[in-house]
């Protein structure tokens, strides 16, 4: 019973301080109210589940006398960052809790063992949408992505699309080709990239995610239509950027909690290339100005002569297509929308 009972005390004091620091992280870094009450509520019933173990764990403490505490590790002593340290806890809180959980079945009667399985699971979700959260600082503003389908380039010269873009000071592109079979996408795709991350542009592949990782691409993006955030992220982890489309601040909101680095936000106004039945214009970017939880990518319709209605509105990043792809002097375009 001794030896059990030393081993629950030093999970629960492991388990304690990990919530603790996840909850400040929480506070103080995210400043996220609904995360911070989620793991409050998580050391609440900890607490309860302690209780449930029904012995006075402390009393059976021997600091000096456990053999542990002399061992230590380079790593423990080092943190790369703040991201770093949560991760840490996380780890800490869901290995602290399983241990408690299995050494309490040894216990005659205990209800505690069911109790710290729960916990456990929701301390891994807590710990995935902290690790989301905390991912902001890979998130990128980008200042004028140009959405390139062949289709729509002047003798479906896509590629001298492509370099006027480069050349013209666009920092995203996004390659949108919806009836390429796989292997030409991926084909198109890797040229792309190394063109652009030579010249240290970004690249996003529309709606395929398996292309943009085989082609080494920074980002997917994803229509409400196309598989979800949610399922994307468990696939990519954290090797690409994920961007949602969205027209209004509900559908911002989920792709938020789903994990989503920014957005697609439109139509602003009136677009040939893509039909949307309602125009949600400049009115939606000042509300998701105010929201403003991740970065953006204004589309639809956009042109020299209507960004700077944009502008007014508090823009920071915009997305355009044909306005480009279609011009005789691509590069010229984009050098009009970069200086607007």
């Amino acid at each position: 019973m001794q030896h059990v009972a030393r081993i629950l005390d030093a999970n629960a004091n492991r388990a304690r301080e990990a919530m603790r620091v996840m909850e400040e992280a929480a506070r103080f870094l995210l400043d996220d109210a609904a995360l911070c009450e989620s793991i409050k509520s998580l050391r609440h019933d900890f607490a309860s589940a302690v209780k449930a173990i029904d012995l006075p764990l402390p009393l059976y403490r021997d600091t000096p006398g456990d053999v542990g505490t002399r061992i230590t590790l380079p790593s423990e002593s080092e943190r790369e960052s703040v991201n770093d340290v949560v991760i840490a806890a996380g780890k800490r809180l869901s290995e602290a809790l399983r241990a408690m959980e299995e050494y309490a079945k040894t216990l005659p009667n205990c209800t505690a063992p069911a109790m710290l399985e729960a916990l456990r699971y929701r301390g891994y979700t807590i710990e995935q949408k902290l690790t989301q959260r905390l991912s902001t600082q890979s998130r990128k503003q980008w200042k004028l992505c140009v959405l390139i389908s062949e289709h729509l380039c002047v003798n479906g010269d896509w590629q001298k699309v492509a370099k006027a873009v480069i050349d013209g000071g666009g920092d995203c592109i996004q390659l949108r080709e919806k009836s390429l079979e796989g292997n030409d996408f991926w084909d198109r795709a890797s040229w792309l990239v190394e063109q652009c991350h030579q010249a240290g542009v970004s690249v996003i592949i529309n709606d395929r995610p398996d292309i943009a990782m085989l082609a080494g691409a920074d980002g997917v993006h994803l229509g409400q239509g196309d598989l979800p955030c949610t399922k994307v992220r468990q696939l990519t982890s954290k090797q690409l950027l994920i961007g949602v489309s969205t027209s209004e601040l509900a559908q911002a909101q989920q792709a938020y909690d789903d994990g989503a680095d920014y957005c697609g936000i439109g139509p602003m106004f009136p677009t040939t290339t893509k039909h949307k039945p309602v125009i949600v214009g400049p009115d939606y970017l000042r509300a998701y100005r105010q929201w403003d939880k991740l970065p953006h990518l204004a589309i639809g319709g956009i042109t020299p002569e209507n960004l700077p209605t944009l502008i007014d509105a508090g823009v920071q990043g915009i997305a355009v297509s044909s306005v480009v792809c279609s011009a005789d002097d691509p590069k010229h375009v984009v050098k009009q929308l970069i200086t607007a």
